[in-house]
């Protein structure tokens, strides 16, 4: 459980006691009843990492885009997962690294399963540099989400699938891949943060962007 979770689940569940008390049960029921709603979005589940080379998911959620795109002068694998309130919003390490670069900018708050989300957005951008590729990964808030969380800093080690920070409701994560990578997933798929594999090397099976890997991979996950 995230303790800020914790904290907003008992200022409101001390909310609805004063309305019960003034008023009735009915008066506190609807406080209780959003106090709980906020331990459940904040529950923070252990995950088993998988063994191997592959790139695991930063959050949980569904995968709304995997392309190829221009990142500074360069090809990429663009993944993005977009994250509902019923998702757990705990995010992880895609890979095991360093953290070499760290920039937050505020923007607006689009819906975030739209596309325009991953550019006009408030986001936190963070650059991970592992052991001969480095990934960036965005932290998106959307329409409903206020505040990114992030735990880390420029020089932190960290391990893949270590727990590196959280956005408080509905947001979306963008990941962005060197094309030796290739992807095992789709779009449309659900994806768990630190135990679904999203990306292996290029040369570990097959081609980058074989559709039919990334469907098999997706139904052998159960994602």
């Amino acid at each position: 459980m995230v303790l800020d979770g914790i904290l907003y689940a008992v200022a409101l569940g001390t909310l609805g006691a004063f309305a019960a008390y003034w008023g009735g049960i009915g008066w506190g029921a609807p406080a209780w009843a959003l106090a709980a709603f906020v331990l459940y979005f904040f529950r923070d589940p252990e995950r088993v990492i998988p063994a191997g080379e592959g790139v695991v998911s930063p959050a949980d959620g569904r995968v709304v885009d995997l392309r190829q795109v221009e990142r500074d002068g360069q090809s990429v694998w663009k993944m993005s997962i977009f994250l509902s309130i019923f998702d757990v919003h705990v995010n992880r390490a895609p890979i095991a690294g360093v953290i070499r670069e760290q920039t937050y900018r505020p923007g607006r708050f689009h819906i975030a399963s739209q596309p325009e989300a991953s550019v006009e957005n408030e986001q936190n951008t963070v650059t991970i540099e592992g052991e001969g590729s480095t990934v960036v990964l965005k932290q998106i808030a959307g329409a409903i989400a206020r505040r990114i969380v992030f735990d880390k800093k420029v020089g932190d080690r960290v391990a893949r699938g270590e727990r590196v920070g959280l956005i408080k409701f509905g947001s979306r994560v963008d990941l962005f891949l060197p094309l030796e990578y290739s992807p095992r997933i789709a779009v449309g798929g659900r994806v768990k943060a630190g135990s679904s594999v999203i990306a292996v090397p290029a040369n570990a099976n097959r081609a980058p962007g074989d559709p039919g890997a990334a469907e098999s991979v997706r139904s052998r996950n159960g994602v």
